[in-house]
């Protein structure tokens, strides 16, 4: 497979996943005290939300990939 249709099936897929999720959330460990060397940290959870114009973008630069790799 061509790196490019590569590229491009991946930024579909990914844009996809964008707009059928709409965001992600992860878990960060913050520091909260520390006395000496002990520490005391406590888990955060944060989200990031992707916008749908995000994922529209994705797809769109996907498909224009796939059009450009099959012209060579």
């Amino acid at each position: 497979m061509n790196p490019v249709k590569l590229v491009a099936v991946i930024c579909v897929v990914a844009g996809i996943l964008a707009l059928a999720y709409g965001g992600f959330t992860y878990t960060q460990r913050t520091a909260v005290a520390k006395v000496g060397s002990v520490e005391l940290t406590l888990p955060e959870r944060k989200s990031v939300n992707v916008p749908i114009w995000a994922g529209l973008g994705i797809i769109v630069l996907g498909g224009v990939l796939l059009v450009a790799g099959r012209k060579k």
